[in-house]
């Protein structure tokens, strides 16, 4: 285990805390030390119920040095609660952090995402309005006005001032121009590298282009009604029925959650796509980073896969040892095809996660997903997580392994689990804590040999 690089993904439900352990990777006043990385800490559920828990676990692996933990890096992917909800300052007082990267995207000065900062400030005004004014929601439109609520905005703030205050140190915000002086570790050695395939500096124009300029100015109109205070029929113009009069009303609101579901594309596409470097193997960690063909230059909303692959192609174009399955398995942050077409996106899979000749050799590449089924939406996707299966050697096959009343407590089985949970899939934490108990999913890469 000296000689190998750990990944261990807590199971935080839906969410991501993953810790890396670079052995030998650090160096100070001549001593030779592991390298420690926390990358988010997040989740959609409860964080004392599920983060808190994760940080004891963690705590452990980390070196004491005048009585706190060290951790060397913190990553935070982008600006969603269930990558940040867990930087709670103090759940971090027993925590020295020494260097903290942040999406470019979470910059607020940032020059080249003025336009990415005013939609998603048009956005937030909106949901917190919708959500004053006590209207009943569905579990799917409600997790969108929770992602605007309280908890986005305090972690924002710890992430920006308190933690980096607390530990005397300034964010780094990250983007592809980022230089290795950029990114200022100074205790980093030996054979091991990061490279930053995005977000790209110019946020703006390659993840909103003109697409996004257009769908501001529609969203400022039509969101007026939403964003003001809200109104009872009685405030109603006397020209328009009481009925009419909520149509509207319902009207706007519905705008303002179609561009708000917008925006968190936008957030997802703003992601730290991170390379990682180590003794000749590559590992990446995408966030919720998304895909969406066809890549346009400065027109469209691109995703962020397709970015990576026409700006950063000589550092992605490659396979993988290692993936980070992005957004917690959803059909639209891996890219691929259901229906076997090939398009650019599916030649990107081909290219980072190679279908092998024949059986995947043990050595193959490996995946993780840090997911949870949920009562409302199909994340994650069975027939991805069949397909990645293909990919990678790390698989299990769940279905066997589960009880009758663990199928019965599961949400979505029949629509969702059924058909595919008998096929290998990459190792998943819902269901590795479901099976097992073990409350993570750990991964050990061996180094090349003669690296």
């Amino acid at each position: 285990m000296a000689d190998k690089l750990l990944i261990r993904a807590y199971s935080v439900r839906c969410g991501d805390c993953i810790y890396v352990r670079i052995p030998d990777a650090r160096i100070k006043d001549g001593n030779v030390d592991d390298f420690h990385i926390l990358i988010d800490c997040g989740t959609k559920a409860a964080g004392d119920d599920f983060l808190k828990p994760a940080l004891d676990l963690l705590k452990p692996e980390l070196p004491l040095e005048d009585g706190k933990h060290r951790l060397d890096l913190v990553v935070v992917s982008h600006g969603h609660d269930d990558h940040m909800k867990g930087f709670d300052p103090e759940w971090f007082e027993d925590v020295a952090i020494e260097n903290l990267w942040l999406s470019a995207a979470m910059n607020p000065e940032h020059p080249q995402a003025e336009l990415a900062h005013a939609f998603h400030d048009l956005a937030d005004r909106a949901m917190v309005n919708v959500a004053a004014r006590g209207v009943a929601l569905s579990p799917a439109l409600q997790d969108i006005v929770d992602r605007y609520g309280i908890n986005p905005k305090g972690a924002i703030k710890a992430l920006t001032e308190t933690l980096p205050q607390q530990n005397g140190i300034d964010p780094v915000y990250l983007h592809t121009e980022s230089t290795a002086a950029d990114l200022e570790l100074e205790t980093l050695q030996g054979d091991v590298a990061f490279h930053v395939l995005g977000p790209d500096i110019n946020i703006d124009f390659y993840y909103g282009g003109d697409q996004l300029a257009a769908d501001f100015q529609t969203f400022s109109k039509a969101a007026a009604g939403v964003i003001g205070a809200p109104q009872s029929p009685s405030a109603r113009p006397e020209n328009i029925s009481a009925l009419d009069f909520l149509r509207l009303q319902s009207r706007m609101m519905s705008n303002a959650f179609a561009y708000s579901e917008e925006n968190d594309r936008l957030i997802n596409n703003t992601s730290i796509m991170l390379l990682l470097e180590w003794r000749g193997r590559r590992l990446l960690f995408v966030g919720d980073a998304e895909w969406d063909d066809p890549f346009e230059e400065g027109t469209k909303a691109n995703g962020a896969w397709n970015v990576a692959w026409n700006k950063q192609r000589a550092k992605l174009d490659g396979r993988l040892d290692f993936l980070k399955v992005g957004h917690h398995g959803s059909t639209n942050s891996t890219p691929w095809n259901e229906d076997g077409t090939q398009t650019e996106s599916s030649t990107i899979l081909d290219a980072i996660l190679p279908l092998p000749a024949d059986n995947m050799p043990a050595s193959g590449p490996k995946a993780v997903v840090s997911t949870a089924r949920t009562p409302y939406k199909p994340i994650p996707s069975s027939a991805l997580m069949v397909e990645l299966g293909k990919r990678v050697a790390n698989t299990e096959t769940y279905g066997p392994l589960l009880t009758p009343s663990q199928i019965a407590g599961l949400p979505n089985y029949a629509g969702h689990e059924k058909a595919l949970l008998g096929q290998p899939q990459p190792q998943r934490t819902d269901m590795e804590a479901l099976v097992t108990g073990t409350p993570y999913v750990e991964i050990e890469i061996k180094p090349v040999a003669g690296h």
